[in-house]
Formats: C-alpha cells, sequence, structure tokens
C-alpha cells in the first residue's frame, strides 16, 4: 500500500508578547507582594526572598545554616511536630541560600491556603535553632563537605570563583573545615535577627490562587512588625586576584577539571542579551562549539559547558569540564581556539539559525505555566528589571548579526583576562 506524503504543517515565528508584568500590592508592613497567576490547579507557590545571602554574612556558612535550621525546632512547635504538619498538609517546603539572597519556597493546596501561611509564619520567623539538632545538622555538613572536597570538580571550581572575585570578597570565598566547628547557634540568631525581616523581604506568589488571597496574606505576613535594622554594609566590588594561571595538584585523581573564565557584566548591562547568545553558541547548549570539538570530534570529555551568570555586585562567565590527564592541556588549547574564532571569523548562517531557534524555544520553556513564570520574574526583578527584559532578549536573539557576534566576543572574551584553574594529578 503506498503512504501518501502529507504537506509539512505550517512552521510560526516564536513571540512572547503574551508575558505580561505581574500584580504588584504592598502589605501594611510595606511587603512588597507580587502575583503571577494562572494554571488550571487548586495550587499555589510562595517564594519568601531576603536580601540575605552570602554577602551579608560576618562568619562563614551564616546564611545556608540559619535558612537549612528553619524547620528544626521553633517557639511553639519542636522538629518532628514541623515536619509532620507540612506532610500532613502535604506543603512543600524548601530554603536555600545563594551568594545575594536566601530564598524560602512553599508549594501547597489552595484549600490549605490559611493553614499553609500560619505553618509558615511559625517556621520563617519564630525559630529556636536549637543545640542538639545544630549539632547534628553542623557534622552532617561537614562529612559533606570533606566527601565533596576530594573531588577535582570542587576543588577547581572554588579556586575559580576566589581568582576571579578574590580571597577577601563573599562571592570568592573558599570555606574550610574549621569554618563549620567555629559557627554556633547565637549566630544564627543575629543573622535571623537582622534580615528575616519584612524591610528585607518580598513575596511572590503564584498559581491559581484562592479568593482572599490578600486578606490572608495581610493577616498573617502583613501583621509582622516592621523595625529597623542594624544591617552589614554591602560589601565593595570584587576584584580578582592578579594570577591568572592556576593549577591545584590531587594525588590519586584520574581527571582534570577545568574551569576557565572572568568576571563580566551584569543583566542590567544593554550588552548582556548579546553576550548571552555568544555563550550559547561557545558552550551554552549539546550543540555548541565546545561540545562538538572537545566531545564529539576529540573525545577528551563527555560535556563541556558555559555559563553566563548576574550577580548583585558583578557578573561572571565560565567554562568547566573534567577531561582525562592526558587531554588537560591539549583542552585549554581546544577551549581558547574556538574562543579565538568567534572572535575572527563570522558565524555561518545555518548555525546561527540554529542558535536562535534553540534559545527563543527556551525563552518560551522559562514561561511554561505560572511558577516557571513568577521564577523568571524573579531573575530580572533580583536585578532591578521586569517582564520587558525577555521581550528585549527575544528582539535581540532574532536580530544578532555575524558582525555584532564578533564585536560582543572580542569585547568580553579577552584571552589575556580569562584565568584558567585547573585541579587534578600531577603531570
Amino acid at each position: 500500500m503506498k503512504t501518501q506524503k502529507s504537506d509539512r504543517p505550517p512552521v510560526n515565528p516564536i513571540n512572547i508578547e503574551f508575558i505580561s508584568q505581574p500584580e504588584k500590592i504592598i502589605l501594611s508592613n510595606k511587603v512588597p507582594v507580587y502575583f503571577i497567576k494562572g494554571g488550571n490547579e487548586e495550587i499555589t507557590k510562595i517564594d519568601f526572598v531576603f536580601r540575605a545571602g552570602f554577602t551579608a554574612e560576618e562568619i562563614p556558612l551564616q546564611s545556608s545554616t540559619t535558612a537549612r535550621m528553619l524547620t528544626e525546632g521553633s517557639e511553639h512547635m519542636t522538629a518532628s511536630e514541623i515536619n509532620r504538619e507540612l506532610d500532613y498538609y502535604g506543603i512543600t517546603f524548601n530554603a536555600a541560600s545563594d551568594r545575594d539572597s536566601t530564598i524560602i519556597s512553599a508549594i501547597f493546596l489552595n484549600r490549605h491556603f490559611t493553614k499553609a501561611l500560619e505553618l509558615l509564619k511559625e517556621i520563617i520567623f519564630s525559630p529556636r535553632f536549637p543545640e542538639d539538632e545544630f549539632k547534628t545538622l553542623m557534622n552532617r555538613r561537614l562529612q559533606w563537605f570533606l566527601i565533596n572536597r576530594e573531588k577535582v570538580s570542587t576543588i577547581a571550581t572554588e579556586y575559580f570563583f576566589e581568582s576571579v572575585f578574590g580571597k577577601s570578597h563573599p562571592y570568592g570565598l573558599r570555606l574550610n573545615a574549621e569554618d563549620f566547628s567555629r559557627i554556633k547557634p547565637a549566630h544564627l540568631r543575629n543573622f535571623h535577627s537582622r534580615y528575616y525581616i519584612p524591610q528585607e523581604m518580598t513575596l511572590f506568589v503564584s498559581g491559581k490562587t484562592p479568593t482572599g488571597v490578600i486578606e490572608h496574606l495581610e493577616n498573617y505576613v502583613g501583621s509582622i512588625v516592621h523595625y529597623p535594622a542594624d544591617r552589614k554594609k554591602s560589601p565593595p566590588l570584587p576584584y580578582g586576584e592578579k594570577k591568572r594561571n592556576l593549577f591545584i595538584p590531587k594525588e590519586g585523581a584520574v581527571q582534570s577539571a577545568i574551569r576557565i573564565g572572568s568576571q563580566t557584566i551584569k543583566r542590567s548591562n544593554p550588552d548582556f542579551s548579546s553576550l548571552l547568545i555568544v555563550n550559547t553558541l561557545l558552550g551554552g547548549y549539546f550543540g555548541s562549539r565546545l561540545m562538538k570539538n572537545l566531545r564529539e570530534e576529540k573525545g577528551y570529555t563527555y560535556g563541556i559547558s558555559s555559563y553566563l551568570v548576574s550577580l548583585d555586585l558583578a557578573g561572571y562567565l565560565l567554562i568547566a569540564t573534567e577531561v582525562g590527564k592526558k587531554y588537560t592541556q591539549k583542552a585549554v588549547k581546544e577551549i581558547f581556539k574556538e574562543i579565538k574564532i568567534l572572535q575572527k571569523e563570522p558565524v555561518k548562517d545555518k548555525e546561527l539559525e540554529m542558535v536562535k531557534n534553540y534559545m527563543l524555544s527556551d525563552l518560551v520553556r522559562m514561561f511554561d505555566g505560572p511558577f516557571a513564570t513568577a521564577e523568571s520574574f524573579r531573575l530580572v526583578w533580583e536585578s532591578g528589571m521586569d517582564m520587558s527584559y525577555f521581550q528585549t532578549l527575544a528582539q535581540k536573539i532574532k536580530s544578532i548579526t555575524p558582525d555584532e557576534i564578533i564585536h560582543i566576543a572580542r569585547s568580553y572574551y579577552d584571552t589575556g583576562e580569562l584565568y584558567t584553574v585547573i585541579a587534578g594529578p600531577e603531570k
């Protein structure tokens, strides 16, 4: 039987004109709340964002340990009672810190909205930081630290950030085992009293929010007292170390971890969108030039990626891979070769079209549902921007030219300024 060919389905251009700005309200204690409404399920997610990251610390581990201890006991509940309540009401709870912020997230059914807020208020704003639970947590974290510090990937990454941002800056801080014994519950209480307060907090509420949501937030969050805080001064801008090439020997390692990169512009810079495209072309997706060269053609590695990250005080570029011992220097040479090609040779139309289609598709996925949309908005909000950033990015992806790519690669991938950090076996 002969199969009749059907006409190909139409191919429509990707656009993100559907993106709208979140609704914003201010609670009575001056806490901003952003609403990203949508979805068909009766589920809500709330992100409590505190400007309480590593840059706010007076002692290493202060921010992350404060966040991790929140469910270990409060004024009115033990750790087991807290976790039993979270399980009973089906509340997914997560607390994590990064360089600039602490983000506490909870997902729950709308029929438990008020109970969830009541429980979250108890967990987030009334922790006790009990001694026994603190010791258990720190012993566990120390063991994980000692295990991970044996990995060349961890070693290279830590020394990379120390080199790029400087040994004395919070962005470049490299932990040691003694840090886990120096920190005490009193440090957590002090940190919590300074930063887990309304003036350091913003809420992001996403999902199919229930009727009366503003009233509920006002009752449970807007009622928290607002008062001036004795806040630590923001650290100065980071400055990298003078030494651009660093090798850290690791006895017994069978692979070398390679980290190459530098400080760069932040998201608020007009060139950031163009640089993001160049980064994707170089190593930001599976079909990138670095993947084709080092994985598919040379067989030096199972994977290699490049990253462009924007923080509060600086941005950074990072190329990361692990290779066999005998390929270490060859891999470094090929990475720099690919950068120089980007700086000299125009990108072919077919390759550029592939990158554009990938990035536009990825951009659409960033708004696949209210939770993803809220996360995308928070990403630009942290840079003092709004949803219009993504429309600007989409336009740049569509319009960028090969000549622009050469200009951006020359401007921001200065090979003389890049740091090369390698951890692995001796030569």
